[in-house]
């Protein structure tokens, strides 16, 4: 079909809704692909294009709406829309900093594509990773859409999806990378990507408007665990043609240089099996890391030892990985938990989630010696597979503290090459960029600190400072395939979950947690007699995180005398209005205390009627 028919046809479905569906790659992607790649601007000092002219290149606009991991770390999500048409890439979750006192997750705030609904297509998952799909079936709760992603994605997915009483209700399509999904007048094509997790992949978003590019989270190992190599090939094929955009992972753009392959890893593995003949070893590593899981297994079978899994999330990934064939592993290998005493500390590696001193995880808790099964002795040797994440090193150390003071010899760190990143470092980020040669840049999946790293080395390779966007979450960013601005706010933020509670703990309840745990609490108990409006009762006082009462008599006797004498001054016209008289006790209470101790407790006067 002749380039100018295709434009035609894709313009007009641009106006119209259609119905996502899977399709072969190589006939779809040459197809749009052709027809989009963005032609370069011949630029002569004395011509310039007239605004007519620039207006009859312009396409159907496309807007990309970044609603979650820019400018922080996790909790990615991202809308494309054209027309009548969008889709979301990703639906993350992040984990609460030390400021999120008993909030369990964060996840993005879905009011904008909520009110959307009726235009949305699907969602495309880059990767397994609980930063790209631990939101997701929050989402699906409230928009029951097609999900589009890889088979060990979509497996953990379901898994996911199973927990929130979800399984079945959901529609799940396998998408293998080189193929294409449409979604309205747009194709998304996945492009296989290394990462550390298996079934990775990077998207290329074929729009009216021209071609966009997310790599996802990658990384360039040309020496993986699983074989596949990240398809350069298909990034240069689509940079050849030409690529409007492209959205990249910053999560390492600080780091110079290459990210080593993760076969480093298994190297050390070899050597620290070696070292630890005639003790237990025990390794903590992110559950979702089966490459690293694969080489652990590999290594204990050489050495002859079985291998024990502890931590839920531990083994419900390598129970999926196992059945859908990700995880290589000879019978006999990985034994129950209860069959450890049957075996001597040398026949024995156990692989345990709890890398980055979570409080609840299995090695946390073997460490404090709470753990049921295991306790930790002079024959452990115990190996920490990953860098601890920004802000949870006080963590970690802890963890390390407690397993050295019982006597184990203990592997963290840069001590060995036991952990490489699944992200790209600086000479591969400028690969993505110079294999692409996009026209805009949009730095992705990190703090500012890496987006404006990444935009710098956007800058080396060439490109024009004011084709460099750094958003912000809700961000619209719109182009017609000539210009790329931001053009508007989405409603975006972070939604706290509780228990079961989503949302219902804002910036106020946040607050009175902090206020609680650092100046603790006094309730003032009074009791009235509303016929007369006497006070019968009180005013008793009950401390809370603030001082121990037996020991601090003296200070709460003066308190019920201040108390006693504000009573005293109330006339009764005073004593009727409740809410007055809360305020005065409160008011008279939080002004002595501060005076005495120079604290703040929360005050909480409580008035019983009798």
């Amino acid at each position: 079909m002749p380039a100018e028919l295709v434009s035609e046809k894709l313009e007009k479905q641009s106006k119209k809704k259609s119905k996502p569906e899977a399709v072969q790659a190589p006939a779809v992607t040459k197809i749009v692909s052709a027809e989009s790649a963005p032609q370069p601007a011949v630029r002569h000092a004395s011509v310039q294009k007239t605004q007519k002219e620039r207006a009859s290149r312009a396409k159907t606009p496309v807007r990309i709406i970044p609603l979650g991991g820019l400018g922080e770390i996790g909790k990615n999500m991202t809308v494309i829309e054209c027309a009548n048409d969008m889709f979301i890439i990703d639906c993350g979750l992040a984990f609460p900093d030390a400021e999120m006192l008993g909030v369990d997750l964060v996840i993005p705030d879905f009011t904008y594509v909520e009110r959307n609904a009726e235009r949305l297509r699907g969602i495309v998952l880059t990767h397994g990773h609980e930063d790209h799909i631990g939101g997701l079936a929050y989402l699906l709760k409230k928009v029951n859409i097609p999900v589009y992603g890889t088979r060990l994605t979509l497996a953990l997915v379901e898994a996911k999806l199973k927990e929130h009483q979800l399984n079945g209700k959901v529609n799940l399509n396998i998408v293998e990378p080189r193929k294409t999904i449409r979604m309205g007048c747009m194709a998304v094509e996945l492009i296989h990507v290394n990462h550390s997790i298996p079934d990775a992949v990077g998207l290329a978003i074929h729009t009216p408007a021209g071609v966009l590019v997310h790599t996802g989270d990658f990384k360039v190992d040309y020496s993986p665990i699983d074989g596949g190599i990240i398809d350069l090939g298909r990034f240069g094929e689509l940079g050849s043609r030409g690529v409007l955009a492209l959205m990249a992972d910053s999560t390492n753009a600080e780091r110079p240089g290459y990210t080593p392959t993760e076969r480093k890893v298994g190297e050390s593995f070899d050597k620290l099996f070696a070292a630890a003949e005639g003790k237990r070893i025990i390794i903590a590593t992110f559950s979702s890391n089966i490459h690293r899981i694969q080489q652990i297994i590999d290594c204990a079978e050489n050495n002859g030892r079985k291998v024990a899994v502890f931590g839920r999330s531990m083994v419900n990934v390598i129970t999926i990985a196992r059945e859908l064939g990700y995880l290589d592993v000879m019978d006999g290998t990985i034994i129950d938990i209860d069959l450890m005493n049957r075996y001597s500390a040398d026949q024995i590696v156990l692989i345990t989630t709890g890398s980055q001193g979570e409080p609840m995880s299995a090695l946390t808790r073997m460490a404090m010696g709470d753990h049921k099964k295991v306790n930790i002795t002079p024959q452990d040797f115990i190996i920490i597979s990953a860098t601890p994440i920004p802000g949870n090193e006080k963590y970690v150390t802890r963890v390390v503290n407690e397993l050295m003071k019982s006597g184990a010899h203990v592997v963290y760190e840069r001590m060995y090459e036991v952990h490489v990143s699944g992200h790209a470092c600086q000479e591969e980020l400028k690969l993505m960029l110079a294999l692409t040669k996009p026209k805009y840049f949009i730095p992705v999946h990190g703090e500012y600190k890496h987006l404006k790293k990444h935009a710098e080395l956007a800058l080396e390779t060439g490109m024009q400072r004011d084709h460099i966007l750094i958003g912000q979450i809700g961000d619209i960013i719109e182009t017609n395939g000539i210009d790329m601005k931001i053009t508007g706010q989405a409603p975006a933020g972070r939604v706290l979950v509780d228990g079961l509670g989503v949302g219902d703990v804002g910036s106020i309840v946040l607050r009175d947690r902090k206020h609680l745990a650092q100046d603790g609490l006094i309730i003032i108990v009074l009791g009235i007699n509303r016929s007369d409006n006497e006070i019968v009762s009180g005013p008793e006082l009950i401390s809370r995180g603030f001082v121990y009462v037996r020991e601090s008599e003296e200070l709460m006797e003066e308190a019920r005398n201040r108390l006693n004498d504000a009573l005293d001054r109330c006339s009764a016209h005073e004593l009727r209005d409740w809410n007055a008289l809360k305020g005065r006790m409160r008011d008279v209470l939080s002004d002595y205390i501060f005076e005495t101790t120079k604290r703040s407790p929360m005050i909480l006067p409580i008035i019983m009627e009798v």
